[in-house]
């Protein structure tokens, strides 16, 4: 076997395997490397960090609503008027 033919091979099979575990780690959602340290983008995880609390406290809001507007709407319609008599 010619050692070119074998030099070009391995750099092809390890070309594809770079490309074959990049594409597996987008399609499953592993988070991004720096190329630099190789550990996770810090920055992108803060923020991810941060909305997901700000939508926590959003559901958290909705929830409570929701709860308000369940009691209103199975409260009968005399104490609702009762309600409303008294503060009158």
């Amino acid at each position: 076997m010619n050692i070119w033919a074998f030099l070009i091979g391995a750099s092809l099979i390890s070309t594809f395997g770079w490309v074959a575990n990049n594409w597996i780690r987008a399609r499953h959602g592993y988070p991004i490397l720096e190329e630099e340290d190789d550990k996770p983008n810090k920055k992108k995880l803060e923020a991810i960090c941060a909305e997901n609390a700000e939508l926590k406290q959003q559901l958290k809001q909705l929830q409570e609503r929701m709860a308000v507007m369940e009691r209103i709407a199975t409260d009968p319609a005399e104490r609702t008027a009762r309600e409303i008599e008294s503060l009158r």
